[in-house]
């Protein structure tokens, strides 16, 4: 699979619709794509492709009629057997010379990007994106192998030599590997957040067995074949496909499993957290999302802090952990705001997110459409004033697939749920506030620190919100995107208080460092520690 498309490069904060080769080639893709819906893919075992006795469907949210693919239903017995395969591969590829590891990851790169436009069809068929949004995603993914593995040669591996107490003695410390780490990967990046914490992992010489998204097995698959492809070893990367009681628990669960990534729901990944270091601690990382704040000051620029505000609102339909989902603007301006928000909101075409024209598409299933129905009432309910949005398409194009409208509400209490919970819907709520401090005080005011902007033009007031803000990504005067957009060795990307388990951010120079423990040490005699 390849093109032949010269090579471009597309981020979150940079994406354009102006390229026509760009169009064309993505229209290409997708009547490639859609020649090939329907197949059924193995489970990746070792050096098995595993089937199963059962399959589900993975079920285009555009249109439920259409499998994109079908995928086993892993049980736990598969689980185990990945593990063991992992752990089998483990001492090879522990004791590989970093540079051939890297050299390995940094081709499954490469190979990534040359099948972007390929991957990106797939992708947006199977979660919904916007063609450039999936364009992004998988781009994304081959810059996080190849920022990690830069990392980790800037490092020079992570060997540091350390002082000594007499002339026989030299110690240094080594970061080392834990063994083998078990991934969980969301729907919503399905790309990205497969392949980073699986590139980190085994860039720092730990083996992996992934856990895709079930509304998303695809996109980790195509991860798992570009590895393959550039040459890594069996057992290196695993994946098995199926429902988290029985895949996600097993994982959890299984003693072979000696570090764990998770990206999804606060309360999964806090039980989850609870239940992996309840015998000893084992390192997990959690990314466990937001409720992502934008502050907008009189002193803004308003058309600039509604693009921004609307960028990060409704892209991919708010399904972003660092979307956009509430906005405390100062009183004097907020009527203002709100009608140049609404009228960029009005601009967004919702539909079949494979035609060049549609910036916004379905949501990834009927359950979180019924959270946007249910936020709708709610706020309607509850004395709300829905300035935009509010309703679902059900008609013609949009008739089988899962299509709400990007939704502004204004009106409600400061207190009010739709401003404390995590929705993951194109829906959001707009506060009116007195002061800066104030806006702040509402902002921190959560479980949750994700991300955050401001929209000021006053020093004082930027430096008090980078001073005061409880997030670990923060943006100021950002039209490409309030509170989105990160993107590898650009922006670190990780949260605190409920967002995150690490205080150590993905897409950034920490991360890698957090799949590997120190060893000290220290040999006495003429000759020095041998190189690792």
């Amino acid at each position: 699979m390849s093109t032949a498309t010269p090579r471009m490069k597309i981020t979150y904060a940079t994406l354009s619709a102006d390229n026509e080769e760009l169009q064309l080639s993505f229209d290409a893709a997708v009547e490639r794509a859609r020649a090939n819906l329907g197949n059924t893919y193995p489970m990746l075992i070792g050096n098995e492709e595993r089937t199963g006795t059962e399959t589900f469907d993975d079920r285009s949210p555009i249109d439920t009629d259409l499998v994109v693919a079908r995928f086993p239903v892993g049980t736990r017995t598969d689980v185990c057997d990945a593990i063991n395969a992992a752990r089998a591969a483990y001492p090879a590829w522990r004791d590989t010379p970093w540079g051939e590891r890297l050299a390995i990851l940094r081709r499954a790169a490469d190979l990534i990007s040359e099948r972007q436009f390929d991957y990106a069809a797939l992708m947006t068929l199977e979660v919904g994106k916007n063609r450039l949004e999936a364009l992004g995603d998988v781009e994304e993914t081959a810059d996080l192998l190849r920022y990690y593995g830069d990392e980790f040669e800037k490092a020079d591996g992570f060997v540091k030599p350390l002082g000594s107490l007499s002339p026989m003695e030299r110690t240094r410390s080594v970061l080392r590997p834990y063994g083998v780490f078990g991934v969980i990967s969301p729907f919503n990046f399905p790309m990205a957040l497969a392949g980073g914490p699986s590139g980190g992992a085994m860039i720092a010489g730990n083996t992996v067995v992934l856990k895709p998204s079930s509304d998303a097995p695809l996109s980790g698959w195509k991860f798992g074949e570009a590895l393959r492809d550039a040459g890594l070893p069996d057992g290196v990367f695993n994946l098995v496909t199926g429902p988290g009681e029985t895949v996600g628990a097993e994982l959890q669960e299984n003693p072979g499993i000696d570090g764990m990534v998770f990206t999804g729901s606060y309360e999964v990944g806090m039980k989850l957290h609870r239940s992996f270091t309840q015998d000893y601690p084992r390192p997990i990382i959690t990314e466990m999302g937001g409720k992502n704040p934008a502050i907008v000051m009189r002193s803004a620029d308003l058309d600039e802090a509604a693009e921004g505000v609307m960028r990060s609102a409704f892209g991919f339909d708010g399904q972003k952990c660092s979307a956009n989902s509430r906005v405390y603007v100062d009183r004097e301006v907020a009527r203002a705001f709100v009608d140049k928000l609404v009228e960029k909101a009005r601009g967004i075409t919702v539909g079949d997110p494979t035609e060049r024209d549609t910036w916004m598409g379905p949501v990834i299933n009927q359950r979180a459409l019924d959270t946007f129905t249910k936020a709708a009432d709610d706020a309607r309910s509850d004395g709300g004033t829905i300035e935009i949005g509010g309703e679902v398409l059900r008609d013609g194009d949009t008739e089988r697939g899962f299509y709400p409208t990007p939704t502004v509400v204004t009106g409600l209490p400061l207190e009010h749920r739709l401003f404390r919970d995590e929705l993951f819907v194109p829906f959001l709520v707009i506060g009116e506030v007195d002061s800066l401090e104030q806006a702040l005080h509402e902002a921190n005011d959560s479980a949750y620190g994700l991300t955050a902007g401001i929209f000021s033009r006053d020093e004082s007031e930027v430096t008090l919100f980078l001073n005061t803000i409880q997030a670990g990504v923060v943006y100021v005067n950002r039209r490409a995107g309030a509170t989105t957009g990160a993107w590898p060795g650009i922006q670190s990307f990780g949260g605190w208080k409920g967002s995150g388990s690490s205080g150590k951010s993905g897409l950034g120079p920490y991360y890698v460092q957090q799949f590997m423990r120190e060893q000290s040490q220290t040999v006495i005699g003429d000759e020095g520690p041998p190189i690792l």
